[in-house]
């Protein structure tokens, strides 16, 4: 049995806790506000996000974090990617050295350029970082939907530690030392989500999501390839996995946000109408600030910016890719003389 604690308390956060609780091991998640320890202890529902879903009596849920980390195998960071530094700044009093935590939080940090393994590692510099991420919907993994994922570490025996904690019979884990590779495509795949629900917004079909989908995940993999990471992980779970599910399923905030922005709403609008952190907003900017450094072209997460930033309308940018120079799709293959 591990001693788990869960770092955050939405609907991925539990999603998690109620796997790790369904695989034998102990578990208790940390809230930030007392009230909601409170309201999660004596209801056994996270009835906002979650609504329905009866959860484990013996979840253990504190707003103290020196209790929720105490004596503790294993700590997953599930808070959204923009609380993820201020978080490993105070669990850093409480972490033992050579703590094992686990990042799945998807995004990159604006300043640092950082994906949140790499905010982690900041904050956290005696702990060992791992990764769990793939394309999981919290809602799904809750009434346990076959559901298959990925855990990255730089040390093999760390990867499967994590695999096997959250491994059963509606859980499939693979492990990878693909840190980077896995932190890069969770966080660039909720920005083309955003441009997947732009198009929806705008009335477009199949052939315009599979477009955003098949050239979002070729921009994905030139930046990640740029950087470090690995093909295999920008073709696996982590990449286009991840890309298909938060494109077109109607649980992903990202693509929500982007139907909205489509619609016409503005950026803050479609924020206050989906109730929920839009992680590819938070990413965005710091996408093109990687292509910028890398000198790699991302054409949509440059039209996704300026949607959301400089006021261009959805359909403008839509018809701006239309229109960009001619070019062939695969520029090693060989022609016949």
């Amino acid at each position: 049995m591990i001693k788990a604690a869960v770092m955050g308390a939405g609907s991925w956060g539990i999603a998690l806790a109620t796997v790790l609780k369904a695989n034998g091991h102990e578990v208790i998640v940390w809230c930030r506000r007392k009230e909601q320890a409170k309201e999660l202890t004596e209801t056994c529902e996270l009835k906002d996000k979650l609504p329905g879903v009866i959860l484990d009596k013996s979840i253990k849920y504190t707003s103290d974090m020196k209790e929720a980390m105490s004596g503790k195998d294993m700590i997953i960071v599930a808070v959204p990617s923009k609380g993820v530094a201020q978080v490993g700044r105070m669990m850093n009093e409480y972490c033992d050295a050579d703590q094992l935590v686990v990042d799945v939080a998807k995004g990159i940090e604006e300043d640092s350029l950082l994906t949140m393994s790499g905010v982690l590692k900041r904050e956290l510099p005696d702990c060992r970082i791992g990764v769990l991420s793939g394309p999981s919907h919290a809602e799904e993994v809750v009434r346990k939907m076959p559901t298959s994922l990925v855990a990255g570490a730089r040390r093999q025996k760390d990867a499967e530690y994590i695999q096997n904690a959250f491994m059963n019979d509606y859980i499939r884990v693979y492990t990878s030392p693909d840190v980077l590779g896995i932190g890069l495509g969770g966080a660039l795949k909720n920005v083309i989500a955003l441009a997947a629900g732009m198009a929806d917004g705008l009335g477009y079909g199949d052939n315009t999501k599979a477009a955003l989908i098949t050239r979002g995940i070729k921009e994905i993999s030139a930046l990640g390839l740029a950087m470090g990471a690995y093909k295999e992980t920008i073709e696996g779970l982590s990449g286009m996995g991840d890309l298909i599910v938060t494109c077109a399923s109607m649980h992903s905030r990202n693509r929500r946000a982007g139907i909205l922005i489509g619609q016409g709403k503005t950026t803050e609008e479609a924020i206050a109408e989906v109730k929920m952190v839009v992680e590819g907003i938070y990413s965005a900017k710091a996408a093109c600030s990687l292509a910028k450094r890398y000198d790699v072209e991302l054409p949509i997460i440059d039209a996704v910016n300026k949607v959301l930033f400089d006021g261009e309308k959805a359909k403008d940018g839509v018809y701006n890719l239309m229109q960009r120079d001619k070019k062939s799709e695969h520029t090693k293959l060989m022609w016949e003389e």
